[in-house]
């Protein structure tokens, strides 16, 4: 279990984490989120002791990471994906820390196997790719078999198979009653691996939830219609009070009625459905509305999910806070 309680981080003026609490509990993949320049990397160090906290604390199965006797067999962590000498071999790379935590020599052989990397692990590291580097480093969070694992962006470089080979992973750790903490900017995806999320904005914290329930917080709250009778659907629609709109594949979007007043309505009209389906915001819909004033930097001209053709200006947004909280194996190898 990870704790961290008032955590703040100051270097110089610029308050990079700022009172910032949560807990991330075991048997369920927890993710980080938050806009470029949030304070998740800075939070993860601090948690693992590579930066000292201007106040707060933060506990790793109830004690600070320096105080663990033996730390790679508490806790894991792929914090940068190159924190490896390049003139080593994968394998001499883990046989060094192997060592040095008192880790049999077997687990090096296994974890190589978890990741994929047995045929080049006699290979310098140096000459990997990023996506090989990315499985060198989540082979060396797993080396202790630890209870607690922090990822921060671990599928960055993965080719399609290795991301979905990474998500799988993730949760089988977890299943498997670990701590598993993983910070990423891929929206979509964290909606597929995680559980429960952690957002942060401007160091401070925005929600601290379940997917769902974060998700649940979109605006985003619609109904689609398939119909081959588009044109009367539309008029009943919009007699019902509901607006709705054509998408280009022909199908109808409609606000302002449930699925059932809209599945009642085709019956009292003796309308012809194909399709009637709820349309709920998605992860990455409520993480843009909620982050909103939370981005440090955005591109001029973007207010939605387009941005303005040409564009290429930072605008700085205000600084408003939010303060509303809701407590395997494989054997592809990316190629260079």
């Amino acid at each position: 279990m990870i704790v961290a309680r008032g955590l703040t981080k100051r270097y110089g003026r610029t308050l990079a984490v700022d009172n910032l609490s949560f807990e991330v509990t075991p048997g369920v993949v927890t993710g980080f989120l938050g806009p470029n320049g949030s304070g998740k990397s800075t939070t993860m160090r601090m948690i693992m002791a590579l930066d000292n906290p201007t106040s707060g604390t933060t506990l790793v199965n109830g004690k600070p990471y320096a105080e663990l006797a033996w730390p790679l067999r508490e806790v894991g962590a792929l914090l940068d994906a190159k924190a490896y000498h390049p003139a080593r071999s994968a394998y001499d790379h883990l046989l060094f820390l192997a060592r040095s935590n008192d880790i049999a020599r077997s687990r090096i052989d296994e974890v190589l196997d978890i990741v994929g990397l047995t045929e080049v692990a006699h290979q310098r590291a140096g000459k990997y790719s990023l996506g090989m580097g990315q499985r060198l480093g989540i082979a060396t969070a797993l080396l202790g078999d630890p209870g607690v694992l922090l990822f921060d962006e671990p599928i960055n470089g993965l080719d399609p198979e290795g991301i979905r080979w990474a998500r799988f992973l993730l949760r089988d750790l977890a299943a498997e009653g670990r701590t598993v903490f993983v910070s990423s900017h891929l929206i979509n995806e964290m909606s597929l691996t995680a559980d429960r999320l952690v957002v942060i904005g401007r160091g401070t914290l925005i929600a601290e939830t379940s997917v769902s329930e974060f998700t649940s917080q979109s605006v985003l709250d619609a109904v689609r219609v398939v119909t081959p009778m588009t044109d009367i659907f539309m008029a009943a629609l919009c007699d019902a009070g509901a607006a709705a709109t054509v998408e280009t594949d022909g199908s109808i979007v409609a606000t302002g009625l449930s699925t059932a007043q809209i599945g009642e309505l085709a019956a009292d009209r003796i309308l012809t459905l194909h399709e009637l389906s709820p349309l709920r915001g998605s992860l990455e819909d409520a993480f843009m509305e909620l982050t909103h004033d939370a981005v440090e930097f955005r591109a001029g001209g973007a207010s939605g999910s387009r941005t303005g053709a040409g564009s290429n200006t930072l605008t700085r947004p205000s600084t408003g806070h939010h303060d509303a909280h809701s407590r395997t194996r494989t054997n592809p190898k990316e190629r260079r």
